[in-house]
């Protein structure tokens, strides 16, 4: 059971954005400091990926370690107590989108990287992200 109505759950889902998010603001900020330069969650590819660097063809994801399961923190293996039959499935689900979106970028031959929330906490973790696009070169004409 619920523990807040019906109506304050619909104002507080309604208000979880699923663009221009803090993990996401952190991970583009750090790039952008570091001289990367990027678009932004481009309608024309699949998934529409948070950051793109077209030169590189290099997208790259930042994932809520809620919506997408993480495993590699506490959010994303706590398990949900209200309607949990339905967030199981539904997180399962956001999974298996995620992996199609990946392997439909890459077969259109563009790297896919994912960064996870947890992750962008730790400044190693966003200085390797940063190294892994800055060392793939940039596609002459592009």
């Amino acid at each position: 059971m619920d523990t807040i109505s019906a109506i304050r759950r619909s104002a507080n889902m309604a208000a979880i954005r699923s663009k221009h998010t803090r993990p996401e603001m952190v991970v583009r900020q750090y790039l952008f400091k570091g001289g990367l330069r990027y678009r932004l969650h481009p309608k024309q590819l699949p998934g529409k990926p948070d950051i793109v660097f077209p030169s590189r063809r290099v997208a790259v994801f930042v994932h809520g370690c809620f919506w997408h399961g993480c495993t590699k923190c506490v959010d994303g293996t706590r398990v949900v107590k209200s309607n949990s039959k339905y967030w199981v499935a539904k997180i399962e689900g956001n999974r298996l989108r995620d992996a199609r979106n990946k392997k439909a970028l890459r077969r259109e031959g563009w790297k896919c990287l994912t960064v996870w929330e947890c992750e962008t906490l730790k400044p190693k973790k966003l200085h390797q992200l940063f190294t892994a696009i800055a060392s793939r070169p940039a596609l002459s004409g592009s």
